[in-house]
């Protein structure tokens, strides 16, 4: 049953400053884009790097918002033109809806299912989400809405749902301590640890300390589900006691284990015992690392007692998150694998892993600079490179200052057929030039290179 919260509530949980005469006002959405406020909304003011909602308060008034946050004081006459409507001060609008997403939270008493780790989140997320739809209603974030904003965000919207899944992100320490206390998980989940954003942590050790920050809030007698292929959380598992730690993988030894891999152009077939019965699972997605998430997916389910068949069917019938591994078809009946939402190292190499194992003319990879990487962007572009050579690359175009190191290693190695841009038209013209029948292309960066313009240049 849906927890309304009151703005009487609000008040008191943000120790606010009531503006207007109007307290009882009641509101549907919280919305934080005065663009997006329809009537009846609760609109709150957030400053961001770019834009100050604080400045769209009349904006978001006028479009019928009933209840509005804010954390400057507006002008006078604006509170006396809109009397009738709620107006609270806040100290501050994104602490604001950090604390009343978490007073939301309390009022259910629902599995919430936290999934972290340095890459794989989000379609993780989405194939939980999907074995858990077949008998809870879901709430899960949206996209990848995972930092402290997104999350409240995605809290904020419950309603009748009976099991929620969310996304935990970072860049630095102390982000998900924030998250994690939140929504106060009942599963967390932590799929691996790489390098994404190695160049703010420093090293993979702070990477696992950062991501293991998801265990503050985890709730007495919770589960912790692991990657036991990683490494660095496969030792972890080996030094703790004092949690219920679930296991998977596909070369070390776990609780959950696949048999008989089956890899295919469009998915994946493997057998896997659960609850001391064989089951197959067909994965309606290429790549290794997606029986890892759909192996995570199932623990899951096992964790939450939903019965095999209902698992099987939710990965059968899952669909990923646009930009992520998205498969088109385009000129000259070409293939082309879109995954530019982010670029890490390991997710670059799975990428590629995916693309070796495809049947297909020839294999071209576009690749654009990784981000957030610091002092070790220039080795593991070079590292990179080696991927591209060792995965059977036909044919490689790089975009950016940093994939030139990229282009180097792969040449280096012995790669023919190179070319280097510094620009996504420059990259879209060869590509153009280049495409033949059956083809597969894989389109590989960090999304703050817009490859989404080469992929609309080869349509």
């Amino acid at each position: 049953m849906q927890k309304e919260i009151t703005p009487r509530k609000i008040k008191e949980i943000c120790n606010g400053l009531l503006l207007t005469n109007n307290i009882e006002n009641k509101f549907n959405n919280f919305v934080i884009d005065s663009r997006k406020v329809e009537k009846g909304d609760c609109f709150v003011a957030i400053k961001g790097e770019n834009n100050n909602g604080n400045k769209f308060l009349e904006m978001a008034l006028e479009k019928g918002a009933s209840v509005c946050l804010v954390d400057e004081m507006p002008e006078e006459n604006i509170v006396k033109k809109y009397n009738n409507s709620t107006i609270i001060k806040v100290e501050d609008g994104t602490k604001a809806i950090q604390e009343i997403a978490k007073y939301k939270r309390s009022l259910y008493d629902i599995p919430v299912i936290a999934v972290t780790g340095s890459v794989g989140k989000t379609s993780t997320k989405d194939i939980i989400a999907s074995i858990l739809s077949q008998k809870y209603n879901v709430l899960k974030t949206e996209g990848n809405f995972n930092n402290h904003i997104g999350l409240p965000m995605t809290l904020l919207k419950l309603k009748d749902h009976t099991a929620v899944v969310v996304e935990m992100g970072m860049n630095h320490f102390n982000e998900i301590r924030v998250l994690t206390n939140i929504a106060k998980p009942t599963v967390a989940v932590i799929t691996n640890i790489g390098t994404s954003h190695i160049g703010n942590l420093g090293s993979r050790e702070n990477i696992l300390k950062a991501k293991l920050e998801i265990l503050e809030g985890l709730k007495e007698n919770g589960t912790v589900i692991i990657n036991n292929d990683n490494d660095l959380l496969s030792n972890w598992a080996q030094t703790v006691d004092n949690y219920n730690v679930f296991t998977y993988g596909i070369v070390n030894k776990s609780k959950l284990i696949p048999k008989e891999i089956k890899e295919k152009n469009d998915g994946t077939e493997y057998k896997v015992n659960i609850n001391e019965k064989e089951y197959e699972v067909k994965v309606p997605v290429g790549g290794r690392h997606f029986i890892y998430n759909s192996l995570c997916a199932i623990a899951v389910g096992k964790t939450l007692n939903i019965e095999p068949e209902k698992i099987i069917q939710g990965i059968s019938s899952f669909k990923l998150t646009s930009k992520r591994m998205d498969f088109k078809k385009v000129k000259n009946d070409a293939i082309v694998i879109a995954d530019y939402y982010n670029a890490s190292y390991d997710s670059v190499k799975s990428a590629l892993e995916v693309v070796k194992s495809y049947k297909a003319n020839r294999r071209i990879a576009v690749l654009g600079d990784m981000l957030e990487l610091g002092d070790f962007a220039k080795q593991l572009h070079e590292e990179v490179g080696n991927e591209v050579f060792k995965n059977n690359i036909d044919i490689l175009i790089t975009v950016g200052e940093l994939s030139k190191n990229i282009a180097k290693t792969a040449k280096e190695k012995g790669l023919k057929e190179v070319y280097e841009c510094d620009n996504n038209k420059e990259a879209a013209q060869i590509l153009n030039a280049k495409i033949q029948k059956d083809d597969l292309i894989l389109l590989k960066a960090s999304n703050g290179m817009k490859f989404g313009e080469i992929f609309d240049a080869i349509l």
